[in-house]
């Protein structure tokens, strides 16, 4: 087995619990191996360190799967790392057939991700050392779950930096990739082929649950709402009306249609539009809600661009909170992990202030728990999710 050696001059997160080691953080490595190989690394004065699969073409060169010097990567590796990861939702995944099981780093296997919904469960592999693995660790989960069908959807760009071709497929079976969940009382549908990240947002769940009472008698706007999942939930508990807007005519068609299986297609009207248009030309109307949903899609997905993020989170919030009389509701989130939680907060009192406005938290809240967060490797904290009252 290779061994990488970290360098001498600095701190290294791994040495702190964080998975990954970065090309710049690595001395010298010993030994021959291939791209996607299993490797040792240790500190500069040969200290183990831990074992993971490496990528000499990624700027993460490799990511850690075990601390334990003793400990070989192997099939039955794989099937505790799984098995521990299906013992965690049991625990705490409640009210739904559709979850995400395994959740990448941090549930220690770096660059994998595996959600469920219903009887299939859909599958990505992000890095190479993980992909190599891809055929062992689908039989285990076909093994393990006997789910109905397994896809796959690796149209990650992400891949590409790996040197990973895009593909997505069936992996198990030949299936119906629009297929129907369960989530706490309500039902929809979701596109495992052509939805966006592997079909469904599953990680708003709990926050979704956050409409109750604040959505009781209230006129909702629901921006950038996708498949409707918070507009259904809205009208669910007790909106008069909820218009729900998104740019995506096919979203808005499957909106529709999870809105008519629950009942609540009277309530629910949806709009084809650019939300930041869409709230200009309100606000030029006249127009007030009681409650306002903003769920964007991340504006910033390095360092580099976050400036630019915040001129556009500021924005959507500032003509959000015009939207509002005193008292209403804004319910406003940002999957940017680069989007930190403080600064996001900052952007929101910007926005409040420029409105003449004053803000009232009522809850911060985060991804569902199914999307574990693990302290020394802050990358798996991207949801924030803010619940406000604008007076």
């Amino acid at each position: 087995m290779a061994v990488v050696k970290l360098t001498h001059a600095r701190q290294h997160r791994v040495l702190l619990g964080h998975p990954w080691v970065y090309r710049s953080e690595v001395q010298d490595v010993h030994g021959h191996y291939r791209p996607g190989d299993v490797v040792e690394v240790v500190d500069h004065r040969g200290r183990f360190v831990g074992r993971g699969y490496i990528n000499p073409a990624s700027q993460i060169m490799v990511r850690l799967l075990t601390r334990h010097q003793q400990e070989p990567i192997d099939r039955e590796f794989f099937r505790r790392r799984i098995r521990a990861a299906l013992d965690y939702r049991r625990r705490v995944v409640r009210d739904t057939d559709a979850c995400r099981l395994i959740y990448a780093e941090a549930d220690f296997l770096p660059a994998l991700i595996v959600d469920k919904f219903g009887d299939y469960l859909c599958v990505q592999t992000l890095a190479l050392g993980i992909d190599v693995h891809k055929a062992t660790l689908v039989e285990l989960l076909d093994e393990m779950l006997s789910p109905a069908g397994i896809y796959e959807r690796n149209d990650v760009s992400v891949r590409e930096l790996e040197g990973l071709p895009l593909k997505t497929g069936f992996l198990k079976g030949s299936f119906d990739p629009l297929v129907e969940i369960k989530e706490n009382g309500l039902t929809f549908l979701v596109d495992l082929a052509g939805g966006q990240k592997t079909g469904y947002f599953l990680d708003q769940r709990e926050n979704r649950l956050a409409l109750r009472g604040l959505a009781e008698g209230a006129r909702v706007l629901d921006c950038f709402c996708h498949t409707g999942t918070f507009s259904v939930y809205a009208a669910f508990f007790g909106a008069t009306s909820v218009l729900g807007i998104d740019i995506s005519a096919e979203a808005l068609e499957t909106a529709r249609r999870n809105a008519a299986r629950n009942g609540l297609e009277k309530i629910c009207t949806f709009r084809e539009g650019n939300a930041f248009d869409e709230l200009r030309a309100m606000d030029r109307a006249g127009e007030r809600f009681d409650l306002i949903i903003l769920d964007p899609p991340a504006f910033t997905k390095s360092k580099e661009t976050v400036e630019g993020a915040v001129r556009g989170y500021k924005e959507i919030n500032l003509r959000a909170m015009k939207l509002l009389p005193p008292g209403g509701f804004l319910v406003t989130c940002s999957c940017s992990y680069h989007m930190q939680e403080e600064l996001f907060l900052e952007v929101l009192m910007d926005a409040a202030r420029d409105t003449g406005r004053q803000l009232r938290l009522v809850e911060l809240r985060r991804q569902a728990k199914d999307h574990p967060v693990l302290p020394a490797s802050p990358e798996t904290h991207y949801l924030k999710c803010a619940v406000l009252q604008v007076w």
